[in-house]
């Protein structure tokens, strides 16, 4: 069972395949999958969410050009846990910031197809889903807040 956050969302939960995703992947990851195409809304950068997981082949990922897949596209991987720079012991630290700093851009949770097994669903609930779709792995022009939430450290 797991615990509550201060909204009274339950979190901490398993993931039902017992693997935990990274919404926030680099391409390259192993067995990455695209999750959402970046849009712009009002000249910020928004994830509109794919029906459906679309494996990053390098044929997909070639859609992108010229542009880096990374402007175009999120990705979702298996969490790399203490391999990651954001992950201190069990917990994703970006998660953590992103809900600490940013605010919601979404009354709702958006239609994700990897919540079940989302890294920071788990660990951050309703909150973390309601600023995900602001969330790009690579832009030019990042607010200062993106730069603060993405900084290592």
């Amino acid at each position: 069972m797991g615990r509550r956050n201060d909204s009274g969302t339950s979190i901490g939960k398993e993931s039902p395949t017992g693997l935990l995703l990274c919404p926030s992947a680099r391409p390259q990851m192993s067995r990455c999958s695209i999750i959402g195409v970046v849009t712009h809304i009002e000249a910020e950068p928004r994830i509109a969410y794919l029906d459906s997981l679309q494996p990053a082949t390098p044929e997909v990922l070639a859609l992108a050009s010229p542009a880096r897949a990374e402007t175009v596209f999120r990705f979702s991987a298996p969490c790399a846990e203490g391999g990651c720079a954001h992950f201190d012991h069990s917990a994703c630290r970006l998660a953590s910031r992103i809900v600490q700093t940013l605010p919601s851009v979404v009354d709702d949770m958006p239609p994700c197809r990897i919540r079940p097994e989302c890294r920071w669903f788990a660990q951050e609930g309703k909150a973390a889903c309601q600023r995900c779709p602001q969330i790009v792995t690579h832009t030019s022009n990042p607010s200062l807040d993106l730069v603060t939430v993405s900084s290592v450290g």
